[in-house]
Parts: structure tokens; sequence; C-alpha cells
């Protein structure tokens, strides 16, 4: 009976997979929609697109789906970036259940942590912090939008937008696929859904050692890695977006305008919200978005990308290799080999894939603009969400491809390879070494 039962990231795959299901089966009802027709294309890939925190979409938001049909997205989104787990780990805590090991070994797979120990506390962490900044977020986005949408309205929009940008979604509700850019200037509107961008992309494990610091006085590598590397693409994001379109996209705006333009796109790399047209950025600063976009947000969180870790410890093997050093070293401490090789592992699968997809994208859907197939594939890949207004071109066989591609993305190239492969057997035989030339 062991080879029926199923391993972590089965349940992890299939968990989404499920989840994606019901989710299009509720869009696809006639109630769903404002017009009261149905499309079940379109409810898959928006189903899709929430569960895996994407925000990529054929259809607007605002104008496509009836309040059922955006409650239902909504909710796809808060369970699909806190991961199906935590809310059965709510349940359990919930109601006083207990949590067998099996239960907190795929805990631990959802999240990527390397050991099971602790994992209930950090989903209790998890859920918290979860729940309440998004509650904090939507009442300041209530509070701030009254004036301008009315107070029921205002609050509608405020727990959409809320659990949106800390799940990394991306959905709004504002119409005609113009996001956010009526608060192009706002800078409460700007720095709220920045924060919350922030923090659901830098992973539960890290929230919950920033709420223990003061206990602690001590963070791990993993929480060193995932914070300096966060805010070295954030800055770096930032400068290249003013510079680049200083005198073009941001030519329009006040110098604060420009420099909270600039870092608002740089936070939304893992999110996908706009505040300007980011199909008028130069093709040297879209490219440099996907480029952010492919490394994406940080282990465990609700952003996608090879992750922020799985950057660094690359980039540190490579420094490591040109300075002819054998171990690969981040702030005085050496990273694992098994480490290392997952990282390049993660790397190449993502990269070969999304080689993949672009090439077989240009002859599906036989279009000749190759830089927004590029982008489209990178933000599906990375779940993102940006768009150079290509999603809602795409035919039939290529938004089934998109969709895969979001699934994947979502839950890792590696773990789907691994949820298929055969169980890893241990065994006790090494071959004989022998070396080959590299390079």
């Amino acid at each position: 009976m062991d080879r029926f039962r199923l391993n972590p990231p089965q349940v992890v795959a299939g968990g989404f997979l499920l989840l994606i299901i019901l989710g299009s089966l509720l869009l696809a009802a006639p109630w769903a929609t404002a017009s009261g027709q149905g499309d079940w294309l379109t409810a898959v890939f928006t189903s899709t697109s929430a569960v895996c925190v994407t925000g990529l979409v054929v259809e607007d938001t605002a104008a496509y789906w009836s309040p059922f049909g955006q409650v239902v997205i909504m909710l796809l989104m808060q369970l699909g970036g806190l991961s199906i787990m935590a809310m059965a780990t709510f349940y359990a805590l919930l109601f006083h259940k207990r949590i067998a090991l099996k239960q907190r070994m795929f805990m631990q797979a959802t999240v990527n942590k390397s050991s099971p120990g602790g994992i209930v506390s950090l989903f209790r962490y998890l859920l918290i912090f979860s729940l309440g900044l998004e509650l904090l977020g939507a009442l300041i986005l209530t509070v701030h939008w009254s004036s301008q949408l009315g107070f029921p309205r205002a609050l509608y929009f405020g727990m959409f937008h809320s659990v949106s940008a800390f799940n990394n979604g991306g959905f709004d509700l504002f119409g005609n696929f113009t996001s956010l850019s009526h608060f192009r200037i706002d800078a409460l509107t700007n720095l709220v859904i920045s924060v919350l961008i922030i923090s659901g992309g830098l992973g539960f494990v890290v929230i919950a050692e920033i709420i223990n610091f003061k206990n602690q006085r001590r963070f791990s590598l993993h929480t060193k890695i995932v914070l300096s590397t966060t805010a070295i693409l954030l800055v770096l994001g930032t400068i290249f977006i003013l510079t680049a379109e200083f005198h073009h996209s941001l030519a329009g705006l006040t110098l604060p305008g420009k420099m909270l333009t600039a870092f608002f796109h740089s936070v939304t790399r893992t999110a996908g919200f706009v505040t300007v047209d980011i199909t008028n950025f130069f093709q040297g600063t879209q490219f440099f978005i996907i480029l952010l976009m492919f490394i994406g947000g940080s282990p465990g969180s609700t952003a996608g990308g090879i992750k922020t870790v799985t950057f660094a410890v690359v980039w540190a093997a490579i420094i490591s290799q040109m300075q002819g050093k054998k171990d690969v070293e981040i702030f005085r401490r050496r990273i694992p080999q098994r480490d290392v090789i997952r990282a390049l592992a993660i790397i190449a699968l993502s990269g070969f894939y999304v080689c993949a997809t672009i090439l077989l994208l240009t002859f599906i859907q036989g279009a000749d603009s190759l830089d927004k197939i590029v982008f489209e594939v990178v933000s599906a890949f990375a779940t993102v969400g940006l768009s150079l207004n290509f999603t809602p071109e795409l035919n039939t066989l290529g938004r089934w491809l998109i969709i895969l591609t979001m699934f994947i993305g979502r839950v890792g190239p590696l773990t789907l390879a691994v949820a298929f492969a055969q169980q890893e057997r241990q065994v006790d035989i090494r071959y004989a070494e022998e070396e080959v030339m590299i390079g």
C-alpha cells in the first residue's frame, strides 16, 4: 500500500490543483459574471491566476465578474497565497485538533522549511500576522478611500486590495485594466500596498523571526540572506527605473512623484500592480523588470520566481569559483553542497521551462511580438501578473499554456519533478569518482 501514499510535494501540488478546479466550477457559474453568461476557459484561467496569486487576466475583473465572482477570486487568492495547509492548520488550532507528524511534514513542504521542527508555531505566526496585517491594511485603505468611493464601496475595495496585495495577487477592481493608475501620486495608497506586498514576499519563516527578534536577538542565515537580497533588489530596481524613465514615462511627475512611482514598480516585481503604463517603458526597462520578476520573492512566501535565496546562493557560488574557494560562503557561514546543487537545479529547470514555453508560444500564438511573449511567460512563471497588454490576445492554446505555466511557477518546477518522480531510495553504493572538463 506504500506505493499509493502521497508524498508532501504530491499533496502540495494536488492541493493547488483541487483548489483551481473548485474555483473554476464556481467562476463558471452564470451568477459569477456580470452578464450572467459564464465561460469555462475564462473561469479556469482566472481561477488558476487567483490560486497561483499571479494576477494575469483575460477579462477585466471589475467589469466581467459579478460581486460573487469577485469574492470568489479574493478567497482563492487568500487560500492560494497562505496555502491550503495553512487554512487546515487554522481549523485544527481553532478547534484544538491534534496535528500529526505526517501533517507537519506536509506543512513543512508547503513553506519549504528544512525541518518539521516548530512548524505548528510557525503556521500560528503565519496566520495571526497575515490576517492581522491584511485587516490593518484594509482598514487604512477603507478610511483613506471613503471620501472618494463612499464607505461601503471603500470597505469592499479595501478588503479586496489588501488581500490581493499581501498575497502578491495583483487583481484589482478599478476597471479598464488600469490597476492602481488613479493613485499614481497618492503616497499613502502606494506605501500601504507596498508594505503589504513586501511583507507577503518575505516568507513566513522570516516574518516569524522578525516578530521574535526581541527575544532571540539574532537572525538566522536564511533571514539575513532574504532581508539583504530583498533590500538590494528594491534599491537597484528603484534606481534603475527612476534613471531610465526619468525623462520618459515619468516625465510628467514631480521628483517625489517619480521616486514614489519608481519605488512602487520595483516593489511590484512580485505582485503585478502598476501605477503607470509599463507598455510605454523603454525595452531596456522592461527587460530589467523581466530579470526582477524571474528572481521573484523569498522561499515560503506568497511570491513566485526562483526566489531570492536561490539567486543569492548561486551568485555566492559564482563568486567562490572566481576567488578559487572550495566552499560557498555567505555572512561567514558555509552553505551545504546539497543546497548549492538544489539552487542550481532550480535555476536550470526554471530557465529551461521558460525558454521552452517562450519557443512554443511563438508558434502557438503566431505573433511576431517576441518581447511581449517573453514578458508574458516570465510574468506567468514567476506568478507576478505584470503584462504588456498581451494576455487578452492569447488564443485558446496560448491560454492553456499560460495556465500550465502559472501552476508550475506556483508549485515550483523542482517540487513538481519530485512529486512525479519515484520515491528516493537510500543506497550504500557510491561509484568511483572521475573528473570531467567543465567550461
